[in-house]
């Protein structure tokens, strides 16, 4: 498996992280009255979840193998 099949494969499974960090039964999860910093919960979580899957991008995005 060459370089670009491999990465390929990682953006592709990031993409289904993401799909399952921001599908209903997780974000019912973050969808309660408390906060964080002030800052609803499922708002942080979803700022969060987001920042780490862009994280992650970038990571992938940039690694050398």
């Amino acid at each position: 498996m060459n370089e670009l099949e491999s990465r390929g494969q990682r953006f592709m499974a990031l993409f289904m992280l993401g799909m399952v960090l921001f599908n209903y039964p997780i974000l019912a999860l973050f969808n309660v009255s408390g906060s964080l910093f002030g800052v609803p919960a499922l708002y942080a979580y979803l700022f969060i979840a987001w920042a780490a899957l862009v994280a992650l991008m970038a990571y992938v995005a940039e690694s050398v193998e």
